[in-house]
């Protein structure tokens, strides 16, 4: 017996078969572009491509490994988060989607009672719900695309739209919503009052919404057209997982809130998970965990590890080529030079806050404290290091929020796939930090919630000691650690307070010269 897991990133798709001891028993990867933009900010795929995909992955892992294929009882699929897909009555898409990198927003401010004003205001908060309303797709479609808008059937984030071209049903995960709908995170489900401001907030309209399930629930069967398209079995029952951040948490075993969930992927994040709803910063929601009534308090990095993505594309052209000779990762290549680089980088700083969030509206990334002694691979080892620290800060505000102190973390996702950044991330968090059996962790997570779902184990702690395997483990160097400290303490947490003026006018004017 074994289950399939589908996991859908920004940048490539990986169908991955597990056996119920968490092995990877057979495996296929298929990147691709994440976007194509046809102006500044925007981001946009044909959700085709995405259906194609997997398609193809799937087909690639059943001619590769048939007796493999030919034991998966049940699949599950998780996919990046907040990418938007709107369908009109027949599942067809209307236009490409926004993928979640898009900067594109609506104008204005939302049409809120007097007393919610008041009330957002007095919390500090009235500039948070207006930049929601802003960033809400659907708000800006009303205002731009209102011919399309009118064909809207279903409003979907990607992991609906492919479950939909699954099983033939407008339906989804609890733990997929994380992004700008009116869901209820704390009962985890649409919320129930029409009148409540959220349905202002983000301008859709119930119908336009898909049925929930909870995790391991069965969200329905393939059907007898995606079996034709895909390979997959007819009938083959799709047990609801959740996103993927979710997915990597539960994949690395976080069950509580004394240790921490890093995910070091195209957006850095760092998780824990508990029983009590807690919002780390107010009016930004703890996300659904996959764990039956838990939540998972996340501060995120939008465009964390994108940067060094960045960084291997303008600088690092000879260790990409040395590490395809190589038949390995160019981190791996990297890392000897991270080795020759000081902890702080000679006082090289990199303040990562490339892509706006809800507390620092009009943040732009800066890079600190050149000087003529300073080389690409300072560079390299600067934009980990700026990643950790916006991460650290993140540690610190859940761990203020929870009560309870982090004392290891597990980490995930691309970036994982570097000893040296492993290293560098437990010197830096002051904890140790580990590694399980595998980096497909969003896919195990997918794995595990699927073997719960038809009754292989009885509940998630037994299947996570089943499945999740500690392989590696790294120790914080005190000493590197209060390099670290110091850095943080004494620049670092200083950086926003002295930029932030400057941002705002950045933007400003670069919205001006645009026009």
């Amino acid at each position: 017996m074994s289950v399939l897991s589908i996991d859908c990133g920004t940048q490539s798709l990986r169908a991955i078969v597990f056996s119920e001891r968490g092995e990877i028993l057979a495996a296929e990867k298929i990147e691709f572009e994440p976007y194509y933009s046809l102006n500044t900010g925007w981001a946009e795929q044909s959700p085709e491509l995405y259906w194609e995909t997997l398609a193809k992955a799937v087909k690639n892992l059943k001619d590769k490994s048939p007796s493999v294929f030919k034991d998966v009882q049940a699949m599950s699929l998780t996919t990046q988060r907040s990418t938007i897909v709107v369908v009109d009555e027949n599942g067809n898409p209307l236009r490409d989607a926004f993928v979640w990198l898009d900067e594109r927003e609506a104008e204005g401010k939302p049409k809120l009672y007097p007393h919610e004003v008041f009330a957002f205001w007095l919390i500090k908060k009235l500039p948070t719900a207006h930049m929601a309303y802003r960033r809400s797709k659907a708000n800006y479609m009303k205002q731009k695309e209102s011919e399309i808008w009118k064909k809207v059937h279903k409003y979907l984030f990607l992991s609906g739209y492919l479950n939909y071209k699954l099983t033939g049903d407008f339906v989804d995960s609890t733990a997929s919503q994380v992004g700008y709908v009116p869901f209820d995170y704390k009962s985890k489900e649409w919320i129930k009052s029409l009148y409540h401001y959220k349905w202002r907030l983000f301008g859709i309209e119930r119908e336009k919404l898909p049925r929930l399930v909870e995790p391991t629930q069965i969200l329905g069967y393939v059907t007898k057209q995606a079996s034709e398209f895909t390979g997959l079995k007819e009938g083959l029952p799709v047990i609801a997982s959740g996103a993927d951040k979710q997915c990597e948490t539960l994949g690395i075993g976080c069950f509580s809130p004394n240790v921490g969930s890093i995910s070091l992927g195209t957006t850095a994040t760092i998780q824990t998970t508990t029983s009590k709803y807690v919002e780390v910063i107010p009016f930004i929601p703890p996300y659904p965990s996959i764990i039956p009534e838990s939540y998972n308090p996340e501060i995120g990095v939008f465009r964390g590890y994108w940067l060094v993505s960045w960084f291997k594309k303008e600088f690092a052209h000879s260790e990409a080529r040395e590490a395809e000779e190589l038949n390995t990762f160019p981190e791996q290549i990297l890392d000897k030079y991270l080795q020759k680089i000081p902890a702080g980088s000679d006082g090289l700083i990199i303040y990562p806050a490339w892509t706006p969030g809800p507390e620092k509206p009009f943040s732009r990334g800066a890079v600190i404290g050149f000087s003529d002694k300073h080389t690409r691979m300072h560079l390299y080892r600067a934009i980990i290091e700026g990643i950790n620290y916006a991460l650290l800060e993140g540690k610190e505000a859940i761990e203020k929020k929870t009560g309870t102190k982090i004392e290891r973390i597990g980490l995930s996702s691309g970036g994982s796939k570097s000893k040296e950044v492993c290293q560098i991330t437990a010197n830096m968090m002051g904890v140790p930090v580990y590694k399980v059996q595998t980096n497909e962790t969003s896919a195990l997570g997918a794995a595990i919630s699927a073997y719960v779902g038809i009754g292989v184990y009885k509940d998630f702690e037994r299947a996570v000691q089943s499945m999740v395997h500690i392989n590696e483990e790294f120790l914080p160097d005190v000493n590197e650690h209060e390099i670290y400290m110091n850095y943080y303490s004494k620049v670092y947490k200083k950086i926003w307070g002295r930029i932030n003026k400057l941002s705002f006018v950045l933007n400003h004017l670069r919205k001006y010269s645009e026009q």
